[in-house]
Parts: C-alpha cells; sequence; structure tokens
C-alpha cells in the first residue's frame, strides 16, 4: 500500500488568521494537484509563532504593552470548532485530503499549542495539544495533559502528531510507538541542523515515516509595528528557515531539508517497507523487555476543576 504525503513549509500571516487560512487552502489545493493524499503544516500554523516575541515579560514583571501585544496574539488564535478549522475541513473534503495542521488554540482565558487531525470527509479526527511548551513558550501557552496522545485511524495505519520539543521526550515518543503509529508528523519550530537527526532516529527507533513541518518566516514578515521582537536582526533576515523534511522508517529522506525558501515536498510512502523495518527492531514489541523497563501513561483528562452532582 503506498500514500503520496506533502508537508508545507511556509509562514503564518502573523496577526491575520485569515490570511493565514486563505494561504493554507491555497497550499492543500496545490497539494491534491499533486496527488497528495495528506498534507503536514507546521506548528502554530493558525495563530502564528512569532518567534522573537517576548511580550515584554519580565521575572516578577509584566507592562501594560506586553499585555496589549498578548491581546493581539490571543485574538489571533482558533477555537477547534470555530470557522477557521470549519473551512479547512471543508476544503479536506473537497479534495480528499487528510490534513494535520499547527493551530494556537483558544479555550477559554488560555491558549494552547495544538495539532488538529482533518478526515476526507471533512469532519475532524482529533487533536493534540501539546504537553510541555519549550522556555519562554511556558508563558503564554498552556500545558497540554495525556488525553489528547491519541493517534488517528487512516486506510494506512495510525496517524499520530508529536509537537517540536517534544519529539525529546523518550516516553512521549513510546506512548506513540505503542499505538503502532506508521505516519508520524512532527510540526516544529525547530530550523537547526540538528533536527534532521533527531527525526531520522525517530525513523529508525519508531520504523515509522516521519514527517516534519517547519515555517520559512523572515523578519520583513514580523509585524514590528504591533509586537515588540527581542532577536537581533540576522543578516540574512530570517527568523525561521524552514529544515522541512520526510524520512522512510530506514532512515532514508525521502524529501528534503530544504531552508530559506517556501516548499511543498511531496513524498511517495510505500508501507509495505514498514513490516521489513520492523524484522530487525521493534520497541515496543520483539526489542522491548517489558520485565526490565516499563511506562504507564496517564490519558485522563486533568480538568482543573470537577463539579459534582448536588443531593
Amino acid at each position: 500500500m503506498k500514500l503520496t504525503a506533502a508537508v508545507a513549509q511556509t509562514a503564518s500571516v502573523l496577526l491575520d488568521t485569515p490570511a493565514t487560512v486563505e494561504h493554507a487552502l491555497a497550499l492543500m489545493a496545490q497539494a491534491a494537484a499533486q496527488g497528495a493524499q495528506l498534507i503536514v503544516f507546521p506548528e502554530a500554523y493558525l495563530g502564528g509563532y512569532p518567534k522573537g516575541a517576548d511580550f515584554h515579560i519580565y521575572l516578577g514583571a509584566r507592562t501594560p504593552q506586553g499585555r496589549a501585544e498578548f491581546k493581539l496574539y490571543f485574538e489571533a488564535a482558533v477555537t477547534v470548532d470555530g470557522p477557521e478549522i470549519a473551512l479547512l475541513a471543508q476544503a479536506a473534503a473537497q479534495h480528499r485530503l487528510y490534513v494535520v495542521v499547527g493551530i494556537i488554540e483558544r479555550d477559554g482565558g488560555t491558549l494552547y499549542c495544538t495539532v488538529v487531525y482533518l478526515g476526507p470527509e471533512g469532519q475532524i479526527l482529533g487533536k493534540h495539544r501539546k504537553l510541555m511548551p519549550t522556555a519562554l513558550e511556558r508563558l503564554v501557552w498552556g500545558f497540554g495533559d495525556g488525553s489528547t496522545l491519541k493517534a488517528v485511524d487512516t486506510p494506512w495505519g495510525k496517524l499520530g502528531a508529536v509537537i517540536c520539543w517534544e519529539n525529546y521526550m523518550p516516553a512521549l515518543r513510546l506512548a506513540m510507538y505503542q499505538q503502532r503509529v506508521t505516519i508520524y508528523c512532527a510540526p516544529t519550530a525547530d530550523d537547526r541542523d540538528t533536527w534532521a537527526s533527531t527525526m531520522t532516529h525517530i525513523a529508525l527507533e519508531g520504523r515509522c515515516f516521519v514527517l516534519s513541518a517547519c515555517q520559512h518566516l523572515r523578519r520583513t514578515q514580523f509585524p514590528d509595528a504591533q509586537m515588540h521582537n527581542a532577536l537581533p536582526e540576522a543578516a540574512d533576515g530570517v527568523l525561521m528557515r524552514g529544515g522541512s523534511l520526510i524520512i522512510d522508517p530506514l532512515g532514508r529522506k525521502l524529501a528534503g531539508p530544504v531552508f530559506n525558501e517556501d516548499a511543498l515536498l511531496t513524498a511517495e510512502l510505500d508501507l509495505d517497507l514498514i513490516p521489513q523495518a520492523q524484522m530487525d527492531f521493534d520497541a515496543v514489541g520483539h526489542y522491548a523487555r517489558p520485565d526490565v523497563f516499563s511506562l504507564q501513561v496517564n490519558i485522563a483528562p486533568q480538568p482543573a476543576v470537577t463539579l459534582g452532582g448536588g443531593a
């Protein structure tokens, strides 16, 4: 069984979510025209990853200007049941696509870095909230829980997503492998050279296809008039340089990495390669030692408040 997959390397239109949605719709149409049945977008694509923003946060202090900037970011976020996701779902149905898209999800007064899965019937198949935001992300995004770790079913096996530096969490990776994920998506904001090595390791460790999407964001695309950027100007004017790629279960690069340009990467994934790769390694099967090592994963929702029934 084979699948044609696409990875979109492009930037959000920061603080203009409707424009980002329009760009996503165009990329979905382009991917479908190239025969893709699945497309993966970068981390925080809807809502944006304003690399370099600090919201004027200081240890022990915040500022009115920072709060005003955060309000703009908050307003650019989306809800899973909102009109932006509905438009993508309609396009998924039109083009018969599975879609994995990073969003900034607004839920009450909290933002989450989330991935949404869409199916070719226009349905929302599920979502995953990032468990552990990294560094300053923790001051603007909430923490997900284990209830959104579930991979989703496709004709090609399980489809799962692990966001950015969650991929450095060995226990989380094992939770994906235990679900027998065949298509492992890694939306990210990490554009370092070392990221490709991490993705290669995961493909080999999980004996799965790995699709990683990162934004290509230039400083000229950052809304400096509305939001402070604390990063010094880079000589090449790049804030995020991409590095998106597709890797097979034996660690071979099928597409990418591509840097410093927008790109729509495509590759044919031969799912018959997975059992061949598992012949000599299965991290949660014949190469596991449950008599020595074990892992428990709490997949129950963790609400802040549970309201009990009255008498």
